[in-house]
């Protein structure tokens, strides 16, 4: 799915969002209904985050440059983050209202409600077709989908609650038509709210295990020690990983950067890895061994038993040029992006 394709249907569902939007204003005072006034506040902050997806995109596709060494791809998290933090204040302000009006329920006219209801279910399940032919792995456009989806939930309720009202009579529906809403945007807003900081505070990709990745790694063969095992998400679905490897004395390094470099890519999708392989101490090769490479590693650290089996010698034979030993920056490595 191309970035030009998102572009394309979150500009369909904002036009039909925002013309409809203004025709439930007009009704919702008019029928005097706080479920359709709140659908229309709902809207409008569609209609936002909509545009706020649009300038993110736009932002995210520049080249990196200066000291932004990743460019500006984050901006698609602050734009989720925002959606979030907006479906969370809308949670909180109908929760108010809708136990305000459930104390002393208002006349509501139900036909209007239930007319306007339906039209704004046919709009908002155009609006959702559209963004969910998107690219929703990413935060961005999925904070945009989260919104016109609890708008369509928010619509059936309402549509629901005036059709009770016109043939009850019972005021309070619209009421509870609109917590029922409130509550939807709550859990909406918080797991966008929740998934977005994950990402602003470099937490590891919700679906990997650095445990595990640090485990199978040190699972490698002639690999000792793995540390300073990073992994996070520059944005969503573009995670990263950075590690230091310490391999047997006379163990080739770059075969086992490349060897972990294909499980990285394989089997956990991690496409931009940044790893430092050296030759492990003589005193980590012992058994029981627990002195560190590193002064401070951050993190864990994963060690791997001697290989019984092995055939490499713990000191290379005199003469010999191991293409391994070389200084530590020699082992610097980022795979291709």
């Amino acid at each position: 799915m191309s970035a030009e394709a998102d572009r394309r249907y979150l500009t369909g569902a904002l036009a039909l969002i925002v013309g409809f939007m203004a025709v439930e204003v007009v009704v919702g005072f008019i029928a005097r209904s706080l479920a359709l006034i709140s659908d229309a506040g709902h809207m409008l902050t569609d209609a936002v985050a909509i545009v706020f997806a649009l300038i993110a995109m736009r932002i995210a596709a520049r080249p990196p440059q200066g000291g932004f060494t990743y460019g500006l791809k984050r901006a698609e998290i602050i734009s989720a983050q925002i959606n979030g933090i907006t479906l969370l204040l809308l949670a909180a302000y109908f929760t108010y209202e809708g136990v305000r009006r459930l104390i002393v329920p208002p006349e509501v006219e139900g036909r209007y409600v239930v007319v306007t209801g339906l039209a704004g279910i046919v709009v908002n399940l155009a609006a959702t077709w559209l963004l969910s032919r998107a690219n929703r792995s990413s935060l961005n456009v999925e904070g945009a989908y989260q919104h016109i989806l609890n708008d369509l939930f928010a619509f059936i309720a309402t549509t629901i609650a005036g059709a009770v009202i016109w043939l009850t009579g019972w005021a309070r529906a619209d009421a509870i038509a609109a917590l029922v809403v409130a509550v939807l945007m709550l859990t909406a807003g918080w797991g966008l709210v929740r998934d977005a900081s994950r990402v602003f505070m470099e937490a590891a990709p919700a679906n990997m295990n650095p445990a595990e990745i640090g485990a199978r790694t040190a699972a490698l063969e002639h690999v000792v020690e793995v540390h300073d095992l990073h992994i996070w998400e520059v944005t969503s679905g573009y995670a990263a990983l950075s590690a230091h490897i310490l391999v047997a004395s006379g163990a080739d390094c770059h075969t086992v950067r490349l060897a972990a470099e294909r499980i990285f890519h394989d089997t956990y999708g991690i496409e931009h890895t940044t790893l430092q392989v050296d030759h492990a101490p003589p005193q980590l090769l012992t058994i029981g061994g627990t002195d560190t490479h590193c002064a401070a590693p951050h993190g864990p650290t994963h060690r791997s038993p001697p290989h019984e089996n092995s055939t490499i010698p713990a000191t290379p034979p005199a003469g010999h040029t191991d293409p391994g030993d070389q200084s530590d920056a020699a082992h610097l490595s980022q795979s291709p992006e």
